[in-house]
């Protein structure tokens, strides 16, 4: 019976969310095209629509244990599930997310996400574009955004520990900026397509500050973002 429960609202979810974000997208095509400062409220909005489904439709209670950086820090993320990826309008002030090359070919959010400040990420395109990533990251520095990454590079199963991606270090040698680490556990409710009932918690690690070896970093960005998922 729990099982059909999660079942159905899982449905409902689906439903809702998703329905409502074709609306959203349409949103936000019509803010680039007519007035373009909407577009970040398009967005944050869509955050605050998929908490509202996640909380009252799944029955997931979301938790932050700690305070939240705003401003041009680079905030690295545990990947567990689309949740986090889908908050973070929600939780940081208008942020630039590193996002992987192909979500940009998605017709009509591919060109808001660009409008709206993400920066793409090719790994295989070589030394000419990763020059442009890093002058895009550092124009929204300026802007005084925070820079968003998951440095995992993909999403991994909740209670594994995969090393950090190796352009993650680079970056943090690039740019300059001390990095928030950031720890989630939504890959126990949230990555399924039957979704679970529970709690997803956050929980924000102590600033790192710029300037360390690329082993130091790796190794606290590494430990930090896997306090709530400690290895069997």
């Amino acid at each position: 019976m729990s099982w059909l429960v999660a079942a159905l609202r899982s449905l409902a979810f689906y439903a809702l969310f998703y329905g409502g974000s074709v609306l959203l997208v349409i949103a936000s095509v019509i803010a680039v095209t007519a007035q373009r400062r909407w577009l970040p409220v398009v967005v944050a909005r869509w955050g605050a629509w998929h908490l509202w489904c996640v909380q009252n439709v799944l029955g997931i209670e979301v938790v932050m244990d700690g305070s939240l950086p705003q401003g041009p820090v680079l905030i690295a993320i545990k990947h567990e599930a689309f949740f986090e990826a889908i908050d973070t309008p929600r939780l940081f002030d208008y942020p630039a997310v590193f996002a992987k090359y192909e979500l940009f070919r998605i017709p009509g959010w591919g060109y808001s996400a660009l409008t709206y400040g993400l920066i793409p990420v090719a790994r295989e395109e070589g030394a000419k574009t990763l020059r442009a990533m890093i002058a895009t990251a550092k124009e929204r520095v300026a802007q005084g955004r925070p820079l968003v990454i998951f440095p995992e590079g993909t999403r991994v199963a909740h209670g594994t520990r995969p090393p950090l991606q190796a352009g993650f270090a680079g970056l943090y040698k690039l740019l300059r900026l001390p990095v928030v680490p950031i720890a989630v556990d939504s890959g126990a409710t949230y990555h399924h397509v039957v979704k679970r009932s529970g709690r997803i918690t956050y929980k924000v690690g102590e600033t790192i500050p710029a300037g360390l070896s690329r082993e130091e970093v790796e190794a606290r960005v590494h430990a930090a973002i896997n306090v709530l998922n400690p290895p069997g």
